[in-house]
């Protein structure tokens, strides 16, 4: 591997950050959400570190969940978006697949089905964020037909999914889990198995911690809030997303760099050009001025995010050299900071990251 620019993934910070989630709600189950490759930290590596803790995993498909059983990931696995086709139903059934149900073609597609072995459910409830799950009065109908069906285990899980938790300011959340509340307790559903908190309700939202709880974002070190909070805090960044100067010169003031000539020099300045462009995921669109480590001191972005490089005004730096390390996201540069620069969030960052980036697990 000769070229510098990698991901490198520290386990044991995420073993510190799904540790942090289980101390918070020490009578939930906690399952790591693995999706849209562990947010980009590489599913199998991720889902193998937890494998000891975690007591299932959740993923959007079912592409999602065979890639961990290839791996040989054993427990069960949550698709969070349930079946997109009937022939699904069979190998969720195999594999102990475990579905989320959320629309009544898929409510009639498993009570139909000819399966080997009973389906572990989750029943989507729609408490307020409009995107998945079933109307609040429509939930004692369908529990109970899945509940009456052969091919439906008998514990079935009521979920449903926050808008605004990540605001701690906003009364949405106290206002979905009212909902969702009164909805099981007129269905008589209240001792049901239930499970409301993602990331920033774990952190944020005591109030939400129920049987199951489903962190993704806070597992991998980033916090989902815009301003501190005592337990994300704590969190230890998961991925380092790092390179190194490949290329040195000094450019005249009144000269421009790179493509579109948005930047120019103000002063006679040093341009280090670092091997990481947008084919590696880092954000095309980021702005002149977002911040990047050279050895552990920030400098700020100097022209256009190319394909496989980008130029950084290292003017104000000491001695900088060919080789040195760049870092574009991790401990000390939060992934958050440069989504602030680039209109974006952290999140986005780190799932779009291809597989042309080496990961490299320590």
């Amino acid at each position: 591997m000769s070229r510098p620019t990698r991901a490198v993934i520290d386990l044991n910070a995420l073993r510190h950050n799904f540790q942090l989630a289980q101390s918070l709600a020490p009578s939930s189950q906690t399952m790591p959400m693995v999706k849209a490759n562990a947010y980009g930290h590489g599913a199998v590596e991720v889902a193998k570190a937890l494998a000891d803790s975690a007591p299932a995993f959740g993923v959007a498909c079912i592409e999602e969940a065979l890639e961990l059983r290839a791996a040989g990931i054993k427990q069960p696995i949550l698709l969070l978006e349930g079946i997109f086709e009937k022939s699904e139903l069979t190998l969720a059934a195999r594999h102990n697949f475990w579905l989320m149900v959320e629309n009544h073609p898929q409510k009639q597609a498993i009570i139909d089905a000819d399966l080997p072995h009973p389906l572990t459910l989750w029943l989507g409830l729609d408490s307020g964020m409009h995107r998945l799950g079933f109307q609040p009065v429509d939930i004692a109908e369908v529990y109970q037909a899945l509940q009456n069906s052969r091919n439906v285990s008998d514990k079935i899980v009521v979920a449903s999914h926050f808008a605004c938790a990540d605001d701690l300011a906003s009364d949405r959340t106290a206002q979905q889990v009212a909902v969702f509340e009164k909805t099981l307790l007129d269905a008589g559903l209240d001792s049901s198995l239930k499970s409301l908190a993602n990331s920033a309700a774990v952190l944020g939202w005591p109030q939400t911690r129920r049987d199951w709880q489903r962190p993704g974002y806070m597992l991998y070190g980033a916090s989902p809030f815009s301003e501190p909070q005592p337990n994300a805090d704590q969190l230890k960044p998961v991925m380092c997303f790092e390179s190194a100067i490949i290329s040195l010169r000094t450019v005249p003031a009144g000269d421009s760099v790179g493509y579109t000539a948005s930047w120019t020099a103000e002063r006679d300045s040093v341009i280090a050009t670092v091997s990481v462009g947008y084919g590696d995921g880092y954000p095309r669109h980021a702005p002149n001025g977002t911040p990047v480590l050279i050895n552990g001191m920030p400098c700020p972005l100097a022209g256009r995010v190319s394909m496989d490089m980008i130029t950084v005004d290292v003017t104000d730096l000491t001695t900088p050299s060919i080789g040195d390390k760049v870092v574009l996201w991790g401990a000390d540069l939060p992934v958050n900071e440069v989504a602030d620069h680039c209109g974006t969030i952290g999140y986005e960052l780190l799932t779009r990251m291809p597989a042309r980036v080496p990961r490299i697990y320590l």
